[in-house]
Parts: structure tokens; sequence; C-alpha cells
């Protein structure tokens, strides 16, 4: 066998070009000092790009915010200004300045910013918590800056040293006594020939220090950067000068990123908790919108981590298990469906834990790994959560309801997996009973659905051609709260009718699809007529609940009775208002012609479109689903249209004193 590296048994034969290609102890390079980071600065701060450019300013802000979090600063400023000089100043305690125990020649000072993995922050003695404990985040930004200066106001003695490209410009300076002030603050210019033409964005340095400031509640940050730094149209969002302090901590870091978009429950689930043994605490602020995706904001000892971590797990355990159990002690059977998807999908939130000696994944720390924070974070706050769930009631059915729904749809959604999409491109087809409106916009018009061809030609002949459509349904539709997704996907009326309405139904549903403004159930004014808009209401409740958020969803009320005489035609709702017309409105020898209507078939065109149809005469019944009453909404459905019948008897027994029925049609 030969010798891999040509010693004995080696049958290579030395030449020039072995001799040109000679590896040798000359040609091992030792890089010393910082000079490792300006080689390969990807391995410190994830490359050269813009993010990797702000990466700088977060290490430095994140040690200001250190010293606030342990209680020694309440104060921070940053500044940016032009020719991308950024400055960021806390008051805390100042970084110590004199000798190194190790380093005699050297102070503290200098050996943080010019030694890799150097820092008070490895022992635990100087911070109980910290974002930064590789202790390379200061020695990197003076490594990759043009220009770095220091001043730090200590014991009542100001001290000043400059740096450039890692390497100190000077001895530490003794700069005289000062009064009324302590701290430490840093400015630095990036290198250019690390970064190029790269600069500071004011907007996203902004962002940046509102989080922060979201973050700590103990702690206000003064923002300001030049006018001329701040991009056009976006001075109101981005200020040159702001105070950033926020008492309310994480919930109104929330409010501010859910602004103008609909919750499930009116004021999110907050709080915070320590955990055992000192090792730590927690804040978080959670709550459930009702359309669109949700998002969580997950942060290590401030440290932003977007890719989730040890501490995103232990929320989702202690959700998903707390709402499976109140489900359970509700006799929910269903809850014991709800998965991480269906509790997270709609989810909005924040998470900050504060804990010792956090473990990131890279120098980046985008991502939590301590082992521990899964565990401290699932039992702190699945006991907060159950509190929450048993003290306030009525938000928790609905956060159940809410997830059940989602379990459901997600279950249905699985059993449709086969069934093959239509492609996007198709051409449209419409169901052939349909008499769609002229207009080609949705806006303005509307989708009358009726029962049966005999309504269905009165009302086309009631109808406003340009802005009025009518779909004649056969009878009774199918039950969507009790049927199958096989029987669902092959009941003809409910497929004519989702290729009407254009926006598909479940999670093929795209609102910019749909071809009408409003959906009207137009059914008789009798038993059977009530029971057919109970089950279209099921259906869009179910498979088309947006159109219901959004106020789509109508209830004609056609009348039940015509009173006419010679002279006059009223119509009446009901035989309450039958008998208060009879007796208010036409004289008591009078002789009046009451009709009932056995259906809109019967119903004259002219009488229809004008009682029932006409914008300007009729009265229409806006179907809503109002957040807080969810849970009330989905019991009601599931006992009056599911598939247990005793839960409808029960109903019946419970309601049944309170209904004054007279008489029911045949």
């Amino acid at each position: 066998m030969n010798d891999l590296f040509g010693g004995r048994g080696s049958k290579a034969q030395p030449g020039k070009a072995e001799t040109a290609a000679s590896y040798s102890a000359k040609d091992i390079e030792v890089l010393e000092g910082l000079e490792p980071v300006r080689r390969r600065p990807g391995m410190y701060i994830g490359g050269t790009d813009e993010n990797a450019l702000h990466h700088l300013a977060a290490e430095v802000l994140d040690n200001a915010m250190d010293e606030a979090v342990a209680g020694h600063a309440d104060r921070i400023e940053v500044t940016l200004e032009p020719q991308n000089w950024l400055t960021i100043r806390d008051n805390g305690r100042g970084i110590p300045t004199d000798p190194h125990p190790k380093f005699p020649k050297l102070s503290a000072l200098e050996v943080i910013l010019t030694t890799l993995h150097s820092g008070g922050k490895f022992s635990g003695k100087a911070y109980d918590t910290s974002g930064g404990l590789h202790g390379v985040g200061s020695s990197v930004v003076n490594a990759l800056s043009e220009r770095l200066e220091v001043e730090v106001a200590r014991d009542r003695t100001l001290f000043t040293q400059a740096y450039s490209r890692g390497k100190s410009l000077g001895k530490l300076k003794n700069a005289g006594t000062i009064h009324n002030r302590r701290g430490t603050t840093i400015r630095f210019r990036p290198d250019p020939e690390i970064f190029g033409e790269l600069q500071f964005s004011a907007a996203r340095l902004f962002r940046l220090c509102r989080s922060k400031a979201y973050l700590f509640r103990g702690v206000e940050i003064r923002w300001s950067c030049d006018p001329a730094l701040v991009p056009k149209g976006q001075e109101a969002e981005i200020p040159s000068q702001a105070v950033l302090h926020f008492p309310g901590g994480l919930s109104d870091f929330l409010a501010v990123a859910i602004e103008g978009r609909s919750a499930v429950i009116p004021a999110p689930w907050a709080g915070e908790t320590n955990f055992p043994q000192s090792a730590g605490r927690a804040e978080w602020a959670v709550t459930w919108l009702e359309q669109g995706d949700g998002f969580l904001h997950t942060y290590a000892n401030t440290i932003p981590t977007p890719q989730g971590g040890t501490h995103e797990a232990g929320l989702r355990s202690a959700l998903v298990k707390g709402l499976r159990a109140y489900g359970e002690l509700k006799k929910e059977r269903r809850a014991a469906n709800i998965t991480a998807e269906d509790v997270f999908g709609g989810l909005a939130g924040m998470l900050s834990v504060f804990i010792r000696e956090p473990q990131f994944q890279g120098q980046t720390k985008d991502k939590l790994t301590s082992p521990e924070a899964a565990r401290l974070v699932e039992t702190g706050l699945r006991d907060q959560f159950d509190h929450w769930l048993a003290g306030d009631p009525a938000n928790a059915d609905n956060l159940l309801a809410y997830a059940v729904e989602r379990a459901e749809d997600r279950i249905r959604r699985r059993e449709q997996k086969d069934t093959p999409r239509k492609t996007a491109t198709r051409r449209l087809r419409l169901p052939g009973k349909l008499a769609d409106c002229s207009r080609e916009s949705a806006e303005g018009t509307e989708l009358f659905l009726v029962e049966g061809d005999s309504a269905g030609g009165s009302a086309k002949q009631a109808r406003d051609r340009e802005t009025q459509a009518v779909l004649p349904l056969r009878g009774k539709i199918l039950n969507v709260a009790s049927a199958s997704a096989d029987k669902l996907r092959q009941n003809q009326e409910l497929k004519d009718l989702i290729e009407a309405l254009g926006c598909g139904a479940g999670d093929r549903f795209e609102a910019k699809r749909l071809r009408y403004g409003r959906i009207v159930i137009m059914t008789d004014a009798d038993v059977d007529g009530a029971h057919i808009a109970a089950l279209l209401m099921t259906f869009f409740y179910k498979e088309l609940p947006e159109l219901v958020r959004q106020g789509r969803v109508y209830l004609a009320q056609p009348p039940l009775y015509r009173l006419a005489t010679a002279g006059k035609t009223l119509y009446a709702m009901d035989d309450s208002e039958r008998e208060k017309l009879l007796k208010r409105a036409f004289k008591p020898n009078q002789r009046v012609e009451v009709s009932r209507f056995k259906g809109l078939g019967e119903m004259p065109p002219a009488s229809l479109k004008e009682t029932t149809m006409d914008p300007r005469k009729r009265t229409l019944l806006r179907v809503v689903l109002p957040p807080e009453e969810r849970a009330a909404t989905s019991e009601l459905i599931e006992a009056l249209m599911g598939r247990k019948p005793e839960l409808r008897f029960r109903f019946i027994q419970e309601n049944a004193a309170r209904l004054e029925v007279e008489a029911l049609d045949a």
C-alpha cells in the first residue's frame, strides 16, 4: 500500500512540479489579534452585506442594553451622523479602564476592544443575564471599523482612546475630571474596505432602537439622526429625533404590530414570570387574528431570534397542552384534534426571555439552542395560561372554538388532498341555471340564492338585470356540518354555488376572485324556507367564513301576507304584523282581501320586486359573526346542525318553554 504522505513505500518520484508545490512550515500562516476577523468577516457577522453592516450596530447596542437589563443604566442614546458615523452612549458603569491582570501593560478597555473572547459576561458575576456571551462583539466592531472612538466616564474621570481597523492609535488618555456623567460612548464608522459603499439605514436603526425599548420597559432610548438621512416620504414614520420608552413593554409592541387588524380576543394575553432558582424570567404578549397569517417574534436577552429556538418550543407546548386540557375540562371532544398548527397559524405574539448563559446557533445569534429554555418557558407559561383560561371563560371559550375550527379545517383539507386542483387559467364555467347580471365588476352587484325553479322564475323577472343575479337551488342543500368531505365534493348544488361565486371555498378561497358584492339568501317565509336558510348559513360559516366576516352575506325578508283593498295594498311579514295592519291601516268595517303566499314562486314578479328585491324599499338582514360570540356560535351550530341528535333534543328541551308556537307549517 502506498503511503499517502509520500514516505516509505511511496512510488512517487520528486520533480520540478513537486518542488514548486512544496509545502513546509513557512507556508503556515498565524493570524494574530483581530486579523482573522478582517480576513473572514462572514464567520463573525454573517457576511459583508447590509445585514452584516447593521449587525455591527446591534452588537454595540446589545452591550448597552446588557447594562440596562443588569440595572446599571436607564438611558441609551443612539445618533446617526453623516458620512456613516454611528454613536451609541449609555449611562451605565462604564467599561473598566484599570490594567488587566493578565496583560498588565494594557487597560481592560483595550483588551476588550482588541482581543477576541474577552469580556465581563463569562463568569456571570458582572451580569446575571446578557446577550453578548461570545466575547467577540466589541472587538469585531473595532476590527471592521475604519475608525472607532471610545469614551468612558467612570469614577468621575473621563477616559478616551481611538482605533483604526482594530489597532489602537495611541494609549488610553485621561481627559480629566468630569461630573454628572457616567457610562460608555462608542462612535464608529464601518470600514469601506470591508463594506464598500453600504450606508447605515436610518429606518432600520430606528426600528432596532424601538424594538429594544419595547423589550425592556426600564430603559429610555433617545434616537437622533441628521434629517437628511431620513428617506423621503418616511418622515412621519422615521423621526429625526425621538424618545423611545414603553411602560407597557411587549403589550405596547404587539398593539403596534397588529394595528388595524381584528383579533379573536379583545385584549391580548400578556404577562411575565420568574423562573425557579433565579434561572431567569420570561415576558410575553399573545393574541389571535381573525384574518390573515400571524407571526411570532422571539427574543433572548433582548437579542432577536428570527429562527426561534428552544424558548419558542416551550411556548408552543404550553399553549397547545393548555388549550387541549381546557377543552377536556369543557367536555369539548374536538379539542383532542388541536395541534400546534391550529394554535399558531393565526397567532400574533411576542416572547422575550432572559436566561443565564444563553446558547445561540452561530455568532449572528438567529436561533436559541439552550436546552433548559424549553422546559423553563413551558412550565412557567403553562401555569399562567391555565390561570388565564380559567379566569376569563368568555375569551377562553372563543379561543377554544377558534382552534377547533382551524383543526376541523385542517382535517377537511387533508381529506380533500387527493382532489385535483383546476388550473388558474381555466375558463370560468358557470352553472346553467344561473341568471347572471351584466355588470362586469363585482362592486354593487348581488347574487340571490332562491329555492327551486319556480321562485327562480319570479326572481329573474323581478331583478335588475344589470346588478342582480339569480341562482335557483334544488330543495334543501347538504348539511355541511354533518357531511363528510366526499359528500361535500359530490353535491351538485354546492358545486354550482361555489362556481357561481367564483372565489373558491375552504383553503382555496381567494377574496379577490369573488364575483359579487353581496350574497342574498332569499327563501320562502315559512319553516321550510327557514331551514334552507339555516343550511345555507351553515355552509357559509363552515366553508366561506371570510365572506361572513366581511359582512357580504344577507337574508332577504319576503312578506308572508298581502293585504289589499280597492285602493291600497300592504304586506305583512308574519301573523302578528298582519293583525296590527288590519287594526291600524284599514277602517273597521272595510273589506280587506288577505292572501298568504305559499312561496316566492307564487308572488307576482312586481310584488317580489317591490317588497324584497328593490334596494329602495326592501329590508335585508346582514349575517354577522362577532368575534366575542365565536364560542357560542360554534356550540349552537354543533348542537343544531351537527351529527349528534341528542344535542338538538337537549336544545329543544331547554328552549321550548321560551318559544310561543301557535302552528307549524306542514
